[in-house]
């Protein structure tokens, strides 16, 4: 049997679209309707993405890191720019906790770095018992 939140459509990005993360590319930042169909019209601004048809609708904290993510107040420069997108648990709502999506740059695989490899004495360097590493 479904579950009531999976029987309710929605136009705009859920937690459970996005999951423990979804690495997204930034198409747009544009105004969005989010108001009940017949209600009044209540624009807020959405990030619009490659991979979604779904916009993520954007509330103050989601804004701020996404500025501090990319590096820019200025929305232009977000575009093409890739973020994740995931499913926090501690977010509030109208002061309850109820989870919600939060913003975060994408991880940068480490690049594993060769270990240095044991210089050994050359044959010209003087060797004595006490040196041999057996």
């Amino acid at each position: 049997m479904p579950k009531v939140s999976e029987m309710r459509e929605s136009k705009f990005l859920k937690q459970g679209d996005v999951g423990a993360g979804s690495l997204m590319t930034v198409r747009g930042v544009n105004p969005h309707n989010v108001a009940k169909e017949g209600a009044e019209p209540e624009n807020k601004w959405c990030l619009e993405f490659e991979e979604s048809d779904k916009p993520l609708v954007l509330n103050s904290i989601n804004i701020q890191l996404c500025e501090k993510v990319f590096g820019s107040d200025d929305t232009d420069n977000w575009v093409g720019k890739r973020i994740v997108l995931y499913t926090d648990p501690n977010v509030s709502y109208q002061g309850k906790v109820t989870g919600g999506i939060r913003v975060r740059a994408p991880k940068v695989a480490n690049q594993a770095k060769p270990a240095p490899k044991p210089t050994l004495p050359t044959a010209d360097e003087d060797m004595d018992a006490d040196s041999i590493p057996f």
